[in-house]
């Protein structure tokens, strides 16, 4: 190609030259200033024109520039494929590759629903444990360790396949895509075949479950009474005493329950939930008693103070009646024989022994009272009141013993009739819808009879002994009473 001819660089060709602005000959703008020389100047270079080429050679320029584009895209897999790297369409291995992905992608989501599973099945068992120390709860233990070395078993199996194949190794074979795959099919078969049984088990633990829980759900409202208890407890002790009652014993025993409110605090997970749950309702109760007591305690006092004025009142009384006894055995053994006044020769002495012992047991209440002991004051009354008691039952049996003496020595015969009417009675009811009674209940009956044929026959002669009269139709009557109970309680049953 030629090319064309270079020409100097004249920078005015083919331009008008520049004039002066108008006002500079009149000093309004400055003169121009003087230029040097063209010559003195140096000359720029002309640019550099493109030489023309032959149109022959422009063809196979343009025949290049066509056939580029397809020779890349002929030469574009070769690239690829040559070199080491893999080919991004078809081909076997690539099939099986991606077989075998899925097959990672499976077992890899049985994995995580197994441990999934592992995981909340071991948070109800810790649930069972706390709770329930049965021999049915340990069983559960021992079946779910058996079945988490199964699954530990099952995913040292899936580690190890999935640990023994790089899948995304360029230069994967189709054989070791294929046993990658078996071995992770085989993984997660066994994954999902544990994990079934897991869930066999699960469904397996409802009962047991629902008992834990139903326990735990006792446990904080359990906790929460005991702990209310306490302070109830506590707040009536201070009012107690605010009002000027001591209640020392209260005090201490409402102490004694500190020790299980600090292990109430610690929690069912120290000591366990049943034994926490029995440890509360304990504490409710006895925080609920002391309550109970101080409250009452004021009233108390007041009760302590009635019953000492009544009982000194009664010991007097008492004292009075037993000088009474001696005129009352004097008569009896004028009036009877020995047999009917011998077993009372010893109440005036007994009952002048009771009484003191009485009014000693009487101070030392009293005494209690002022100190404010309320449970020895309480215990002290109870056993003046005993002593009372059997002073009064002896000093009154001797003058019943003489009442009863005086009625039978007048007229035996009611005494007797009374008895045969209840014998003959009860043999009424033996026979009631019967030809033959019961000898369970006629060979009584009979005796009865006749012992109390006996009992008449020492009523003859000079010194009856009416106190033996008198016992034996009341053991009569007593032995024909029971017989009855058992006709009516037979009869009543059928």
């Amino acid at each position: 190609m030629t090319a064309t001819p270079s020409r100097p660089y004249s920078p005015f060709a083919g331009h008008a030259r520049p004039v002066d602005p108008p006002n500079a000959r009149r000093g309004l703008w400055p003169a121009r200033p003087e230029r040097s020389p063209r010559r003195d100047r140096p000359e720029r270079p002309e640019p550099e024109r493109p030489e023309r080429r032959p149109r022959s050679q422009a063809g196979r320029d343009v025949l290049t520039l066509v056939a580029l584009p397809l020779l890349a895209a002929l030469a574009l897999p070769a690239a690829f494929a040559g070199g080491g790297t893999r080919r991004w369409f078809g081909g076997r291995s690539e099939g099986q590759r991606a077989e075998a992905q899925a097959a990672k992608d499976a077992a890899a989501a049985a994995f995580y629903e197994l441990d999934t599973a592992q995981r909340d099945l071991r948070i109800s068992i810790e649930t069972i444990t706390a709770v329930d120390d049965s021999p049915a709860a340990r069983r559960v233990v021992s079946d779910f360790e058996a079945l988490g070395r199964r699954i530990d078993e099952a995913s040292q199996k899936y580690i190890t396949a999935v640990d023994a194949h790089d899948l995304d190794r360029d230069e994967l074979e189709a054989s070791v895509a294929a046993r990658a795959r078996g071995e992770l099919v085989t993984a997660k078969d066994e994954l999902v075949r544990v994990k079934a049984d897991l869930d066999r088990f699960e469904q397996s633990l409802g009962p047991l479950l629902g008992k834990a829980e139903t326990q735990l759900a006792r446990l904080a409202p359990a906790v929460e009474r005991a702990r209310q208890a306490l302070l109830g407890a506590s707040n009536a002790l201070d009012s107690v005493r605010q009002s000027g009652l001591k209640a020392d014993d209260l005090a201490a025993r409402l102490a004694a329950l500190g020790p299980e409110l600090t292990k109430l605090n610690r929690g069912a997970g120290q000591h366990g939930v049943p034994e926490t749950l029995e440890r509360a309702e304990r504490v409710s109760r006895e925080a609920a008693a002391v309550r109970s007591e101080a409250e009452r305690l004021p009233e108390h006092a007041a009760e302590i103070d009635h019953r000492l004025v009544s009982l000194r009142t009664r010991a007097q009384a008492l004292t009075t009646r037993a000088g009474q006894v001696e005129p009352v055995l004097s008569e009896l053994r004028r009036r009877f024989s020995a047999a009917c006044w011998q077993d009372l020769q010893h109440v005036p002495e007994q009952a002048a022994e009771n009484v003191r012992q009485a009014e000693t047991k009487l101070k030392e209440a009293r005494a209690a009272r002022e100190a404010q002991r309320w449970p020895d004051a309480t215990s002290l009354l109870a056993t003046v009141r005993a002593l009372l008691n059997s002073t009064d039952e002896a000093v009154s049996a001797a003058g019943d013993r003489l009442r009863r003496l005086n009625a039978v020595q007048k007229d035996p015969q009611q005494e007797i009739d009374r008895t045969r009417f209840a014998i003959r009675d009860a043999q009424r009811l033996a026979m009631a819808g019967r030809t033959t009674p019961d000898p369970r209940q006629a060979r009584p009956l009979d005796d009865s009879v006749t012992r109390l044929d006996r009992a008449v026959a020492t009523l003859e002669g000079r010194h009856p002994d009416y106190w033996h009269f008198l016992t034996e139709t009341e053991a009569v009557r007593q032995t024909v009473a029971r017989v009855v109970a058992e006709i009516r309680g037979q009869r009543g049953g059928a």
